[in-house]
């Protein structure tokens, strides 16, 4: 039985509950439905994004709508544009068996008279924006003095962006009587201040520790050089082919700096920051959730409406400004049940904010150093094997393979492995054969004289073995799974990097032959373990995992995955022509057309090449590392 049904909910709801594919109730869900369906109160939840609380609010709120009454009944207010939308279809969806019950999008960005319009039509539900909705009700378009429920949606956030005043005169606006729910990530004290204001004896959910992140998103920083971060960006993206991510940056200048320098580099990315038209940011994030872009550059006021369960990574390219706002950043990913990992690329005058974060979220980072050139082409290498070996062969080849096989008769089956690869890969190499390694100094400084590391990697053993994510490991669990298999002490696996179809590790070379022996032939699950020692030892870094307060032990390398992915970086759907300098395959990137327009701000491309850069560097003085302090937009 689906466990739903025990929640209370009505059959039309469960059967949209089917086509939606939902088969278990998040905590947030199995705690707030049944209270809300129950009785009619006012409420607090508190609970990460990601966790399910579109549903929580949107179930109940549907069931207890009056279908009969095309008045406005329940008002829901959001942080922006794009949350709006999202939220809109989200509650249509849910009511697709509900056909009397209809809801209306409000916000900024298009024509407020179609919004009045379809108010007037009739609207038991709006959905809108804070600033929106205010400019209707001073126009008169909008009567929500008799409505029965209102929901403030990522709270925090709202009143974050300088909300306060327009949610203040929203709600003066309501009824006294009215229920109010209240779902936010964190409570600082606007939101308490807003819930004591308005509400009457809310009931209180949490889902967690207040204010903590994820359990579902590892943390990690790599400590760079300011003028290294761009290049740190390109690296750690190479490094993880399956990434499918968000990158944030603090500003709109930077943000469309970046996503264009991308681009001009081959990779499939484009930018949402709020100088966007509301048709193009509509565009990006058609694009995005299609995957024809695979790192999508944001601010933190665009990526609000960001709900795509599949993204593996989010990448703080900058620290946000407000601490606060990085458990928002990080909750992008993780979501529905899967692993994802949270980057923050760091200079040494930020470190002091990671402590700071680390306390707030209540979860340990993990330091990490950028991989170095030959990792990532054994990485990509690896990666371009294994996608070679489960691509699925259509039948329409066989009538060309006579012809085929007349021009490479000649070649050897490892000559032709080699230019197989080869034409994917040699431009890849050649760049990273010619560009030095970037990975700051560690912040040794921060560790206690007794917790020192290993010296070197030089006398230790890299593997290559032909299990990851698909397989259900992150690098956690892989380490205990090699210390169990092959009964080896806490610290004799280290540098564990887990990738989606195989993984590598280190070990002293006294295990080596332990390590071959026990393994190779091992079955897990039916499949075969195939291990073979890697001709790179991971890195001239510390053996073990440290932290940046010099915490030793775990493995140093990949972090958690995503679980299952498609597409990799290079995205099969169309492609910018490969610029000189870029190590993508001809399909990755963006199409010309998506391409957005160069601002003031943006890299050139005609600069001479700096040792340590990519093609086409930034100008020093155009570092995106050192943006002066941006104003907290206000409205949507």
């Amino acid at each position: 039985m689906n466990k739903f049904e025990q929640l209370g909910l009505s059959e039309s709801l469960l059967k949209a509950i089917l086509d939606l594919g939902f088969e278990s109730p998040t905590e947030v869900q199995e705690k707030a439905i049944p209270l809300l369906l129950e009785k009619d109160t006012d409420m607090v939840a508190l609970a990460q994004t990601g966790t399910g609380k579109t549903a929580a609010f949107g179930f109940p709120l549907i069931q207890k709508i009056d279908a009969n009454n095309r008045n406005t009944q329940a008002l829901v207010l959001s942080p922006t544009r794009e949350l709006c939308l999202q939220i809109t279809n989200e509650l249509k969806n849910y009511a697709k068996y509900e056909k009397s019950i209809n809801v209306v999008a409000v916000y900024g960005g298009a024509s407020i008279t179609e919004q009045a319009r379809d108010i007037k039509r009739g609207a038991q539900i709006i959905v809108a924006t804070p600033g929106r909705m205010q400019d209707m009700i001073n126009r008169g378009l909008v009567n929500i003095k008799n409505i029965d429920y209102c929901v403030l949606d990522e709270a925090d956030e709202m009143l974050n962006m300088g909300f306060y005043e327009d949610i203040v005169s929203i709600l003066s606006d309501t009824p006294d009587e009215k229920n109010t729910w209240l779902f936010s990530a964190t409570m600082p004290q606007e939101v308490a201040r807003i819930a004591k204001q308005f509400m009457s004896e809310p009931v209180e959910i949490t889902v967690g520790t207040k204010n903590s992140g994820s359990a579902t998103v590892s943390h990690e920083f790599y400590l760079v050089n300011a003028r290294d971060r761009y290049e740190a960006l390109k690296r750690l993206a190479d490094a993880n082919p399956d990434i499918f991510s968000v990158v944030f940056c603090r500003t709109k200048r930077d943000t469309q700096a970046v996503a264009e320098k991308l681009v001009e580099d081959g990779y499939s990315a484009a930018a949402l920051h709020g100088d966007l038209s509301q048709a193009q940011r509509d565009g990006v994030m058609k694009s995005f959730r299609g995957r024809q872009i695979q790192m999508l550059v944001a601010t933190d006021v665009a990526a609000r409406g960001i709900d795509v369960d599949s993204i593996t990574h989010v990448v703080n390219y900058q620290l946000p400004d407000e601490i606060e706002t990085y458990n928002h950043r990080s909750g992008r990913t993780g979501r529905a049940g899967k692993l994802g990992t949270s980057i923050v690329i760091v200079t040494k005058s930020e470190l002091r904010k990671i402590s700071s974060i680390e306390r707030i979220i209540k979860q340990k980072f993990e330091e990490k150093t950028i991989p170095s050139g030959i990792e990532i082409c054994e990485i990509q290498l690896l990666h371009l094997a294994n996608k070679i070996k489960d691509t699925e062969v259509d039948q329409e080849i066989g009538n060309y393979l006579p012809a085929i096989t007349s021009v490479l008769e000649d070649l050897s089956k490892e000559e032709l492995i080699k230019k197989i690869v080869s034409v994917e890969f040699n431009r890849f190499i050649n760049y990273y054969k010619k560009n030095r390694d970037i990975s700051s100094q560690s912040s040794g400084e921060r560790r206690d004289s007794d917790s020192a590391p290993r010296e070197n990697n030089s006398g230790a053993t890299r593997y290559f073995v032909n299990i990851g994510s698909r397989d259900n490991f992150d690098w956690m669990s892989l380490k205990d799974f090699l210390k169990e298999t092959l009964d080896l002490g806490r610290d004799d696996v280290f540098k564990v990097d887990v990738k989606e179809g195989f993984s590598f590790f280190n070990t002293d070379p006294e295990h080596t032959d332990k390590v071959m022996e026990v393994l190779n032939g091992f079955e897990l699950e039916g499949r075969r373990i195939n291990v073979e020692i890697s001709k790179n030892d991971g890195g001239g870094r510390s053996n073990s995992r440290r932290d940046h307060n010099g915490r030793s032990g775990g493995g140093f390398g990949g972090g958690r995955s995503g679980g299952e992915r498609s597409g990799g970086f290079r995205s099969d759907r169309g492609s910018a022509p490969r610029r000189e300098g870029g190590f993508r395959s001809d399909r990755g990137g963006s199409s010309s057309s998506e391409r957005p327009a160069r601002r003031e701000g943006g890299f050139s491309s005609d600069r001479p090449r700096t040792e340590g850069s990519s093609d086409r560097a930034p100008r020093r003085s155009e570092s995106f590392g050192d943006s002066p302090r941006p104003r907290r937009p206000r409205r949507d």
